[in-house]
């Protein structure tokens, strides 16, 4: 795809979604008898979220799990939007844009692994953009726009957003 293309998507753009484990997080746990104790998330990543904000594009986190570590990062993060223990990330694209207002091809999308796949395609054929973390499955690093020189949980959000912003600039 052609740098101007990749510019005019990221004009569009009026929503970031991001998977949480293996993305937003190194697609690790710290679990215990009683369950789910603690997540790891980068607070540069964190300033990713910030400085798209900033440029008027909103971040959302679409994860397969419930978890309660997740929420709370996502509203200390001040997120507009947060679809927690979706199953089916693809089939709930039509609720995502219902609540956002944000079509699939004004979306981002970064994710890492197969439950990903589906969404990703779908925001990408609209017309939307998509990356992943340096330690994507395969069949992810062969989907996307972008892929980050870091991994999931240690700054891949970060260099995402980094990239939409220049494109928009």
């Amino acid at each position: 795809m052609s740098d101007d293309e990749l510019r005019a998507r990221a004009q569009r753009l009026r929503l970031v979604l991001a998977d949480c484990d293996g993305t937003l997080t190194d697609a690790g746990v710290w679990f215990s008898a009683e369950g789910e104790l603690a997540k790891r998330f980068s607070l540069r990543d964190g300033m990713g979220v910030e400085l798209l904000r900033n440029d008027g594009v909103p971040t959302a986190i679409v994860t397969r799990e419930s978890s309660e570590a997740v929420r709370r990062r996502s509203e200390k993060l001040k997120l507009p939007f947060h679809f927690d223990g979706i199953r089916e990330k693809f089939a709930h694209l039509p609720h995502i844009t219902r609540l956002t207002g944000a079509d699939p091809s004004e979306m981002a999308y970064i994710g890492d692994d197969v439950n990903d796949l589906e969404i990703m395609r779908a925001i990408a054929e609209a017309g939307g953009l998509t990356g992943a973390p340096a330690d994507a499955t395969r069949a992810v690093l062969d989907l996307v726009h972008f892929r980050a020189e870091r991994p999931g949980g240690h700054g891949a959000f970060r260099e995402f957003a980094e990239w939409i912003l220049s494109l928009r600039a």
